[in-house]
């Protein structure tokens, strides 16, 4: 047979064509490394250096102190640990009561209601979605006449978002209530031109793998008291005496940063501008790209305050035309993206059934309608692109 002719017999061949391989996971905010990270690992493991002690820490602190402009710092293992040593320094005791806002996540109070200490929840702002103001200054005064003033409050800065903190400390210093601020969410946000935390008696900052600024964990007490800080160092370090044995007036915690997580952290702290620049770029694409759209409205920024935009969030309104926050968060997860519901409330939530409170239904409104999307400081425009046109097509 001729070679053409059986060319020509030949079974026609079928091409597979090569599947698609699925998009890559868009995460909510995962942690963005400078490149820089390996060379202090490494500079601080040839040191010998491991522990909650040495260099590292002390120059991670001295870097947190010209940040936040509060210059004693304290470098810890979580800032939950965080508010609870600045608990323990305010002298809170089993049935003091704390006030925080109701829109935040449960670290805020937990070490307070876990030292015997009564919550009570106060509702949030629509101007800034932080601890109302003008609420406090009612529920303030109507404590007093009752004798009942709290042992503290708790103002919250949120997604990013400082609390009005100067609003916040001069009602509660015409009280004499200690401020303890926890600004966990807001490194590198700015009130009155004054970053974030600045104002209360102490703020406590968090470090976990989410946030703008990461350690891979590990948080930090700052305050422009010295003997407060000094107070919580010692805490810190199992409350141990200057002796040349083991002395303890009193009992502590091992809340010491490691070294090599401090390492981590300072790296990352000289990032901190471009990573709030790539943060609020971000928000201000999504709300360019997805502001047409009926029924979605964006976290505000009050005028007195300058968010770093940590997680960009919306409200969704199904009356007006959106889709439900769950249903948006599903049809994003179906397409592989991460997305979250806002904080539950904490008056909402069971562990905290009975609790008393002061309002609520802006922040469960919040919680009911709000979504934070993706707003990691390394996205991409097309990581960008797929979020808001998942967004669209709904």
């Amino acid at each position: 047979m001729p070679i053409a002719e059986a060319v020509q017999l030949s079974p026609p061949v079928h091409r597979l064509r090569p599947r698609a391989e699925p998009a890559a996971p868009i995460l909510l905010s995962p942690p963005h490394l400078t490149g820089g990270e390996l060379p202090a690992l490494a500079a601080t493991l040839q040191s010998g250096w491991v522990a909650p002690a040495g260099p590292a820490p002390a120059a991670f602190e001295a870097a947190l102190a010209e940040a936040t402009g509060l210059p004693h710092v304290l470098a810890l293992a979580s800032g939950t640990a965080a508010l609870h040593l600045g608990y323990r320094c305010l002298g809170l005791g089993r049935g003091d009561e704390v006030w925080t806002a109701t829109l935040t996540y449960v670290a805020t109070i937990a070490p307070a209601v876990q030292m015997g200490a009564r919550p009570r929840f106060l509702d949030v702002s629509s101007e800034s979605w932080t601890l109302d103001p003008d609420l406090l200054e009612r529920e303030l005064a109507r404590a007093a006449r009752a004798g009942r003033l709290p042992r503290a409050v708790v103002p919250v800065d949120l997604f990013g978002q400082s609390c009005d903190l100067d609003a916040i400390g001069a009602l509660c210093g015409r009280w004499g209530v200690p401020v303890l601020c926890d600004s966990a969410e807001s490194l590198g946000a700015t009130c009155r031109g004054r970053p974030a935390g600045q104002g209360a008696r102490m703020a406590a900052f968090s470090f976990n793998g989410n946030k703008i600024v990461t350690a891979g964990g590990g948080g930090a007490l700052a305050s422009a008291d010295a003997a407060l800080i000094a107070e919580a160092r010692g805490l810190a370090n199992q409350a141990k005496r200057p002796a040349p044995h083991y002395e303890h007036e009193t009992t502590g915690y091992s809340y010491g940063l490691s070294s090599v997580l401090a390492a981590l952290g300072l790296t990352q702290l000289g990032a901190l501008a471009d990573r709030v620049a790539a943060r609020r770029a971000i928000f201000e694409r999504y709300r360019t790209c997805l502001g047409d759209l009926p029924g979605i409205a964006f976290m505000p920024e009050p005028a007195w305050g300058r968010s770093t935009r940590w997680l960009t969030a919306v409200l969704l309104d199904p009356a007006l035309g959106a889709p439900g926050r769950e249903a948006a968060r599903e049809a994003l997860a179906a397409a592989g993206i991460e997305s979250r519901p806002v904080w539950k409330p904490m008056h909402l939530q069971p562990a905290f059934r009975g609790a008393p409170r002061a309002g609520g239904s802006v922040a469960a409104g919040f919680f009911e309608r709000g979504l934070c999307l993706p707003s990691g400081s390394a996205m991409t425009v097309i990581q960008q692109d797929r979020v808001i046109g998942v967004l669209r097509s709904l």
